[in-house]
């Protein structure tokens, strides 16, 4: 679907809403988004004169969220198949892929891996190798991806990666970094990961607070990208749509772009 047909079935949807104008809009978006959606909430209150509120999380737990009826106006996921989903059931609007990211390996310092020795390394008994947590965190789930393409270069290797990961973050029991850490970053300066598999843009934010710790990119074989995707949940006042609109426009993905993420179209 394009921006365009997006924001014109949007701005249907929202002019059914209300004809009020809100003054605040409730945003529940993934962890990864937090910095360069923090930045555009802001970007976008200083344009529009209206408030974001924002939520970031897990987007599994979040949509979850949603789906129970908590109150959110925009969901920003880090997979398309969560907004999809509230789409389908009637909670939200339509969905657009608004960025795009990749998965990459946070590696601790001292540990020689290369994108050739990766997989290697990740299958050593004696490497502690961790994500986050499948089905509640898209992260965790394209680890598993990564895992499954591991096989076809290694029988047996998906089994290996699965059973030995640990799943460090995205589940509502995962330890707390402190606050300002990332905590990805944090994890393997605390000893409790040796490569990490997480988004290559959380690994840009951590080497900032951690710049000792290494940050691989997958081979080609091994490569899976993530595709993030938004909606605009059903009853949501005009601002939300006018906000989802700001988040694709050119001063939106510019914003994006800086932390490192791709356009989604």
């Amino acid at each position: 679907m394009t921006a365009v047909f997006f924001a014109a079935s949007l701005f249907g949807l929202a002019a059914m809403n209300s004809a009020a104008q809100a003054d605040t809009v409730t945003l529940f978006a993934a962890g990864s988004l937090k910095d360069a959606l923090g930045d555009v909430a802001k970007a976008y209150e200083a344009k529009s004169g209206h408030k974001v509120a924002m939520k970031f999380g897990p987007s599994g737990l979040l949509k979850k969220e949603i789906a129970d009826g908590g109150r959110a106006d925009v969901f920003a996921s880090a997979n398309m198949e969560h907004p999809e989903e509230l789409h389908d059931d009637g909670t939200g609007g339509p969905v657009v892929r608004f960025a795009r990211n990749k998965m990459c390996a946070l590696v601790r310092p001292g540990l020689d891996v290369t994108g050739d020795t990766l997989l290697a390394r990740m299958l050593d008994a004696k490497v502690k190798l961790a994500t986050s947590t499948p089905r509640a965190d898209p992260s965790g789930d394209y680890a598993v991806q990564v895992f499954t393409k591991a096989e076809a270069l290694k029988p047996g290797a998906q089994d290996t990666l699965e059973k030995k990961s640990l799943k460090l973050t995205g589940a509502k029991t995962s330890a707390a970094p402190p606050a300002g850490r990332v905590a990805y970053g944090w994890h393997v300066a605390e000893g409790r990961a040796d490569i990490f598999m997480t988004y290559c843009t959380n690994a840009l934010a951590a080497r900032k607070q951690y710049p000792d710790q290494q940050m691989v990119e997958l081979p080609a074989a091994l490569s899976v990208g993530a595709d993030y995707g938004l909606t605009v949940i059903s009853g949501a006042p005009p601002a939300a749509q006018d906000f989802a609109e700001f988040i694709l426009s050119a001063d939106g993905q510019k914003i994006l772009a800086g932390y490192g993420f791709a356009p989604g179209d």
